[in-house]
Order: structure tokens, then sequence, then C-alpha cells
């Protein structure tokens, strides 16, 4: 990723130098290039501000400037730049907001100072390119440059190689909307105070279930914002029932739906859920058991499972999918929950899979104790993923 940003104080980014961002730049994995805004003034002064036009305290960056620093940017690359502006009008900064970023080929910052940037410029710079303006937060800076450094290091510790440990992005705040949960290390006890027993359990199932109950406790005590009602769903208050084939038309459109974005995700076309039609949906449900949530009377979910004819005790759960409107409202953990539940006695390994590339699924299934499997999973360019019944034998 190349990212771009002016600033009157240059200096100020230098901390980009530094840990893994700086070692991310050092390896070639992101591109920062810095650009002194009063290089593209032309008077003595290097004048970058005037008084605004009816009136008011402080000052207002002026637009030629501006203007020529981010046409000398754009003109400096293939294609353009998504333009980023920090600034207290903007949208609030979220997880999901870098992730989008990250996913962006090249960024350029505008560090406004004094009472912000003349709005023409932003104006000007959306006609030739896309713009977000960003707002760190319900409070004022002096500049842009301390928001650009938070922002471009949550973006590029989300770039492939950016961090060690890829799945320690997993299990971070926000990440789903709900706050991280409380971590421990050695000592067990230190100054009287214990790590919490399930930790040194070697339960899995047992320790997911738990981190999952402290996100959602810390989550409704420090920040009850983020715990709207649809993120903490419990699978028993939806409206889950089991699929009649009346409901294969829509089920084959929700697959369509939900499936597009992991077939650009695996590069791929080659996913039966995309090509089905309803008589194979149908079909589908003769096999399997497959469950179905409708909310105002739209199918928005569903999930299948059965038991599996080839590993005894696996209980096998697939094509579960919500709307993509709402998704990340914990309706997929919901039905996920609601298909574990309805295992079989005897049932000793529960297993499900996803394409090798499905970033967002992988995750997913790992907050909710799953394993990958190693190797190539039952279908090509998939892995299998796979959770242990708490209480019962494990299945080698």
């Amino acid at each position: 990723m190349r990212v771009d940003v002016v600033s009157i104080f240059p200096d100020y980014l230098a901390p980009l130098d530094l840990s893994l961002i700086g070692k991310a730049r050092r390896e070639g994995l992101l591109d920062v290039r810095v650009h002194d805004l009063r290089d593209f003034t032309h008077d003595r002064h290097r004048t970058v501000d005037d008084s605004p036009y009816g009136g008011g305290a402080g000052m207002v960056m002026r637009p030629e400037p501006w203007g020529e620093a981010l046409d000398a940017v754009a003109a400096s690359g293939e294609g353009v730049p998504h333009l980023v502006v920090p600034g207290p009008a903007g949208k609030p900064f979220t997880q999901q907001m870098a992730r989008d970023l990250a996913a962006k080929r090249w960024l350029a910052f505008a560090c406004g100072r004094y009472e912000g940037i003349d709005e023409r410029v932003v104006e000007d710079a959306a006609a030739r390119m896309p713009v977000s303006v960003v707002s760190l937060g319900d409070y004022v800076l002096n500049g842009g440059e301390v928001a650009v450094l938070a922002i471009v290091e949550a973006v590029a510790r989300l770039l492939p190689g950016v961090i060690g440990n890829a799945e320690s992005l997993v299990e971070e705040s926000h990440e789903d909307g709900l706050l991280e949960y409380p971590v421990y290390t050695k000592p067990p006890v230190w100054r009287d105070r214990p790590v919490p027993p399930v930790l040194l359990s070697g339960d899995h199932g047992a320790i997911a279930a738990w981190r999952h109950a402290q996100r959602l406790a810390r989550t409704a005590e420090r920040r009850p914002d983020l715990r709207h009602l649809a993120a903490a769903l419990d699978a028993g208050r939806l409206d889950v029932r089991p699929a009649q084939p009346a409901d294969a038309e829509e089920v084959a459109v929700l697959q369509r739906a939900c499936w597009l974005s992991e077939a650009v995700a695996n590069s791929t076309l080659d996913i039966p859920a995309l090509s089905e039609d309803a008589d194979e949906v149908r079909t589908g449900f003769a096999q399997w058991q497959t469950w179905v949530v409708r909310s105002g009377g739209r199918l928005v979910g569903s999930v299948r499972a059965r038991s599996s004819t080839e590993t005894p005790g696996q209980w096998e759960i697939g094509r579960l999918m919500v709307a993509p409107d709402l998704q990340g409202r914990g309706i997929g953990r919901a039905l996920l929950a609601y298909a574990e539940a309805a295992a079989p006695a005897g049932t000793r390994r529960l297993w499900i899979n996803t394409g090798s590339r499905s970033a967002a699924n992988l995750r997913r299934y790992r907050r909710a104790g799953y394993r990958t499997r190693p190797g190539e999973g039952r279908f090509a360019g998939t892995v299998d993923l796979v959770k242990d019944v708490p209480g019962a034998d494990a299945i080698s």
C-alpha cells in the first residue's frame, strides 16, 4: 500500500518510522511519503492560511497550496488515491472503516490546521478522487497529524505481513463490535489474585464461551453504546424455524448475495452456493437439517447441519449466512450457536468448512472456539475447522 501525507509539520509523522509500521516500511509492505504543504506556496513567507470570509476567530487554510499539493500527489502515481481528511465534522473512525481503507491500494491524507481547510479543496478533490472526511472522536485537536498517525497505524497493521501472528488480529476489541476480553499471563497467582480457573482448564470450548461472555459484559459496562440489541442476540430470540420447500427460492437468492464476497475473496466462482438453483436448494433440504430466520417476513439468514456419514460423532455445520445488510449484528453468531445446540446426543466434534482466504469467516469461527485443521479442507481451496464438544471423547 502507498500512503501520502500532506502537512505543514512533516516531522510530526516521524513515528511512522518506528515499531511494526516502520518495519513494514523497511520491508516494502508500506510506502509512506510525507509532503510539506509549504513547498506548494509561492510567496516569500510561504503562507498557507488567511482570515475567514464572514468573520470569526482563527485562520483558515488557503485552497491554492492545497490544490497544488493534491494535484502533485495524484499525478505521481497510477490511478488516483483515496483521500482521507481528518476533521471533527467527519464520520467516526471505526475498526470497520480501518478494514475498508486497508483494502485500498493508495491512500492520501490531508492534515488540516487552524480552523480547517477551505471547503472548496474537499469539493474539488471529490470531483477527481474518492474522499472521506473522518473524525477520530468527539473532541478537537490542533491538527490532523495525530489523527493520521492513529489511522495509518490502525490500517497498516491489517495489511498482510505487517503483524507477525495474523491470528492475533482475530482476538481484538471492535473486530465484531464488542470490546476485547481480559487477558492474563504467568504467574498463575500474583498478589493473591489468581488467573480465572477456566483459562487453566485446557477446555477450549469453555474458554471460548468464557471469553465471549466477558466481551459482552465488558462492552455493556464500558461501552453500552456498542452493545445494541442485535449485537447480543440470543438464538432463542430469533425467529428460527425449519426450512420449508417454499423457502428454497429465497434461500437461493440469499446464497448468491452472501457467497459473492466469498467468490471475490477466494478468486473463484466454483462455489456450489453461488450456482445452485431453487430445485437444488430444495434437494439440500432433504439431505441436511436446514433452518431459516425471518424478520418482518423477510428471510434474512439460514444455516444447515447434519451428522457426518464418514466420521462417527461429527456434527457438520454449513451454509451459515446472513443478509449482507444485517451482517455484524450477532445474527450469524446466534445461528451458529443454534446449529451447534441441535447436535444429537453422542456428538463429539463440531465441523465447519470455509474458503482458505475467507478471512472474515475464519475470524468468526476462531472466536467461536473452532481451530483450523492442517492442510487443505474437504473441498479444493478450503479449510476445515473443528471444535471438540466439552466432556466428550475427542475424535482423532
